[in-house]
């Protein structure tokens, strides 16, 4: 492994150096170009960013090798994330980007339908119960996918989206990752939470040049979770599945 941490499995934004090469050194300009624009509506993102707090991990290929490593990556951010103090500087945002090699996709649908694959992939390997009061079935404003115990929001970003630039971060296919928890404590429903996603939402209509997707809400008050994972460049209800299914079911 090189200083910047490139081959390891989680690295740190302060562990990246000027040797990361190849694609991933794209990737990281593509992620560092948006996140430094004074427009981009999630301002805990670009604070993150700022301060040196995002964590990254680096995927090569879909293989069963890439998603092994995506696992044990995802495994110690959630170990890192566990212990939490509350407090908005340590809450450190995940980036896990995929190389062009390891997803072809023309499309915005295509590209979710990789993410859900991933998503569906890393449930097979993951042996821990899923945590009690978090529901199974996607389909139930409860439900919210899970890793190692832990529920999670993942937003899909791809290149194909080219109406909601906010979920556009370059060239590559990402998922950001966060612990449901932090969303609940700085954007849920309370009237201090109402006030921040407000003023997200406004960002996103100003950022996009379109209003935000009728699907965004917030956990556990009618709101899927899953339609918010992949958010449509269309203005319009969704009436599709979730292609996730819990194991066994």
């Amino acid at each position: 492994m090189n200083e910047s941490g490139e081959n390891a499995e989680l690295i740190s934004q302060e562990q990246i150096g000027d040797d990361l090469n190849g694609w991933r050194r794209d990737a990281f300009e593509d992620i560092a170009s948006r996140l430094t624009d004074p427009g981009f509506p999630c301002v805990f993102s670009r604070n993150a960013f700022r301060k040196k707090l995002v964590k990254f991990i680096f995927v090569e290929g879909s293989g069963r090798k890439g998603i092994r490593h995506l696992g044990a990556g995802l495994k110690d951010y959630v170990e890192l994330s566990r212990d939490w103090d509350g407090a908005l500087d340590t809450a450190y945002p995940l980036v896990v980007v995929f190389s062009a090699d390891s997803v072809t996709a023309d499309s915005v649908e295509r590209y979710h339908a990789f993410g859900w694959w991933v998503l569906q992939e890393l449930h097979a390997i993951d042996p821990t119960p899923w945590p009690e009061g978090v529901d199974k079935d996607p389909q139930s404003e409860a439900w919210s996918m899970c890793f190692h115990g832990m529920p999670l929001f993942i937003n899909m970003s791809s290149p194909a989206h080219q109406v909601r630039r906010s979920r556009n971060l370059g060239r590559h296919f990402a998922l950001v990752i966060n612990p449901r928890e932090r969303f609940d404590v700085f954007a849920g429903d309370t009237p201090s939470g109402r006030k921040v996603r407000s003023n997200i939402r406004g960002r996103i209509a100003r950022y996009d040049g379109t209003p935000h997707a009728q699907q965004l809400g917030s956990y556990g008050t009618g709101a899927l979770e899953w339609m918010q994972y992949g958010l449509v460049e269309e203005n319009r209800e969704r009436a599709d599945v979730c292609p996730f299914a819990f194991r066994g079911a």
